[in-house]
């Protein structure tokens, strides 16, 4: 498992369908309602949380899974990308569980993203 008290950081290369097996993972009443694509997997917001799929090693066969509920969120930023130079959009969460960092490439909506995570918490 990752260290908690280290950052936590994910890369968001582009959105993407919801893949179908992340419904092995969701319990009754859970609906997804996002994916985006990482360097290896995907990560997949749905009513009740963010789940992170991260495939390790060389094969990509062993995959651990964040699970990270919205309850435990207790405030995150936004900063979109800059002009020259900066390519990526940046989301900050801090959690009970420690700060986590995620970056935004450039196909990423900020502000969309920046909604999904205002929906999930605020309503």
């Amino acid at each position: 498992m990752a260290e908690t008290n280290s950052i936590l950081a994910w890369t968001l290369v582009s959105e993407c369908p919801i893949p179908e097996d992340v419904n092995d993972l969701m319990v009754d009443g859970e609906v997804a309602v996002a994916a985006y694509k990482t360097f290896r997997d995907t990560a997949v917001f749905t009513n009740k949380r963010l789940i992170v799929r991260d495939a390790q090693g060389l094969t990509g066969k062993k995959v651990e899974v964040y699970s990270l509920p919205y309850s435990s969120i207790n405030m995150w930023s936004t900063e979109n990308a800059g002009r020259f130079l900066d390519f990526n959009a940046e989301v900050e969460l801090w959690t009970r569980a420690g700060h986590i960092k995620i970056n935004l490439q450039k196909g990423v909506d900020i502000r969309k993203f920046d909604m999904l995570i205002a929906n999930a918490l605020l309503k």
